[in-house]
């Protein structure tokens, strides 16, 4: 398999990173060049991600690849760790998810591959870039062979089969497709036919798991923002794009086995239980979490509304607690923390956290609300926000700027191809500074840079995330699912690309360190003053109210 390869060449790299980059001082000491330093780093990296893979804690792996791609970027080692621990992250949470697990039992052969063929189109009308179909068949390929050394697929769809006969298998797929000329989508769906027919005949692997490893694979394979969305996935996403949703009231991340509270939203049902952000979730049902993967014990937080669950939660270094709480619909405010942070110049302060629909109404209960307590300048934060609607930034962006182009957006397809501009009525003109970090992305992005490129305010903080392309959703006609599918690529007001750059703050503060497992400290959730960034930020909202 891929991953055991890979980890029998690790050495070897090492050894000739390390041979190529040694080099001597005048006095005959060792002296180690930065490229080895950096090059022991990612060993650093690479070892910590294969303790996580044998565990199978895949969705850690995969955000632990993704940050040190962050420090290393182009590095190609850890590019490729992450692909395939993307793939079996991806397979995990296919196969803990209730409405994939349908699909596989209700859908035909016929309506499987019906299912591929939709996909298909959907890749080659909206996709941002020329497709390579071959790649598009190489990766289902890949998925499939990853799967027949997951335990849960062997589980579902390999009863009573010997590891030699998988083993035979996954030669027998790589004869057969490996020189396959893949020239368009009929190609790709005929390879995939073709994939079905010696899957069958080698080890009866029934025909609609394999089509469903190809269906998911053509969108994974694309870049890391396209996805296929499994019915209950798809419902989630919508979710998320109304801001309401049941459940319990947190947002959740994975840590050392159990799962990391990252925010608990007021008024839900965690947060009337006592549950604090920093808490970790160690038991869910009387199911230890450690024995689960992270999207198992996620699903099952998960249930209908007025069901109860009880779960098990514990703050860093202290004893654990049992709670049961009722599942309720959540309304999640995009708009948080709204007040004035200094009263006597009037300097207002506003969190953003995302962009959803109602998150435009929310801002202007919040910005007449501060108008009221004498806001004489404004504060928006969008340190943490990973972004959300387009249509919604550049809503609230038209709200500080007067003239001229926010972002405009540019794609394969001409449809994609549009420039959004600002009004001048219902401006506010009070002085504006605007929080990012490296966790601003998206959405956040486009109102950060258009504020910067337009002198309309003053960006504080650290270099935001640089995800600078426009996602749709697109529902298909099988199994209740859809895709998510990058359609464009999206521009500053002066026609600079986001991507992998970010917006670059005009103030920067280096930001503290937090603890390795993610969890905020207390002194940073307590103590503003901690908060070096925002203090920053009022500084220069001082400075701004002083030269008017």
């Amino acid at each position: 398999m891929p991953r055991r390869v890979l980890q029998r060449a690790f050495p070897l790299v090492l050894a000739a990173l390390v041979g190529a980059f040694i080099a001597t001082t005048a006095s005959g000491q060792i002296r180690f060049a930065p490229e080895v330093r950096a090059a022991a780093a990612v060993d650093e990296v690479l070892r910590r991600g294969f303790e996580l893979e044998a565990a199978r804690r895949w969705g850690e792996a995969l955000a632990h690849y993704e940050d040190a791609l962050r420090n290393y970027p182009g590095e190609i080692r850890l590019e490729r760790q992450f692909s395939l621990a993307r793939m079996h992250y991806d397979l995990v949470r296919r196969y803990s998810d209730a409405s994939y697990r349908e699909s596989l039992a209700t859908l035909s052969e016929r309506d499987a591959l019906g299912l591929y063929a939709e996909v298909l189109l959907k890749i080659q009308s909206h996709f941002v870039d020329q497709p390579d179909w071959k790649e598009l068949v190489d990766r289902g390929t890949s998925s499939v062979e990853i799967a027949l050394a997951d335990e849960t697929f062997a589980r579902t769809n390999l009863k009573n089969v010997s590891a030699d006969s998988i083993d035979r298998l996954q030669m027998h797929l790589r004869q057969s497709l490996g020189g396959a000329v893949v020239r368009d989508r009929h190609g790709a769906r005929a390879a995939v036919e073709q994939a079905v027919a010696v899957a069958r005949e080698s080890v009866g692997l029934p025909a609609v798991a394999v089509v469903m490893e190809y269906t998911s694979a053509a969108a994974g394979s694309l870049d890391d923002y396209s996805a296929y969305l499994t019915a209950d996935q798809l419902r989630e996403v919508y979710s998320q794009i109304d801001g309401n949703f049941v459940g319990l009231g947190v947002e959740l991340k994975a840590s050392d086995g159990a799962l990391l509270i990252v925010k608990v939203i007021p008024g839900g049902p965690a947060h009337r239980g006592g549950v604090r952000a920093g808490d970790r979730i160690v038991a869910v049902d009387g199911v230890s979490t450690v024995e689960l993967s992270t999207d198992e014990a996620a699903d099952l937080l998960q249930g209908p509304e007025g069901s109860f669950v009880e779960m098990d939660t514990a703050p860093l270094g202290g004893a654990a607690r049992r709670l049961r709480l009722r599942r309720e619909h959540v309304d999640v405010p995009s708009v948080d923390d709204v007040k004035l942070v200094d009263a006597d110049l009037g300097v207002g302060y506003l969190k953003l956290t995302c962009f959803q629909k109602n998150t435009t109404r929310e801002i202007d209960t919040a910005l007449w609300q501060l108008h009221r307590q004498g806001m004489r300048s404004l504060i928006i934060d969008l340190r943490g926000n990973p972004g959300g609607l387009l249509t919604t930034s550049v809503e609230v962006a038209d709200k500080f700027i007067e003239r001229g182009t926010i972002v405009s957006t540019r794609g394969r397809n001409p449809n994609e191809d549009y420039t959004y501009a600002a009004h001048r009525n219902g401006t506010w003109r009070v002085p504006l500074v605007v929080l990012i970090d490296g966790e601003s992305a998206s959405a956040s992005e486009i109102l950060a840079g258009a504020i910067r490129e337009t002198r309309r305010g003053t960006v504080v903080g650290s270099t935001s995330y640089g995800k600078g392309s426009v996602q749709g959703i697109f529902p298909l006609n099988y199994a209740h699912a859809g895709i998510r599918l990058t359609t464009a690529k999206f521009y500053s007001p002066q026609g600079n690309a986001y991507n992998k750059r970010g917006v670059s703050p005009d103030v920067t503060v280096q930001q503290v360190a937090r603890p390795l497992d993610g969890a905020p400290s207390a002194e940073l959730l307590d103590a503003e003053s901690a908060d070096a960034a925002l203090e920053a930020a009022v500084q220069v909202a001082r400075r701004q109210l002083a030269r008017r």
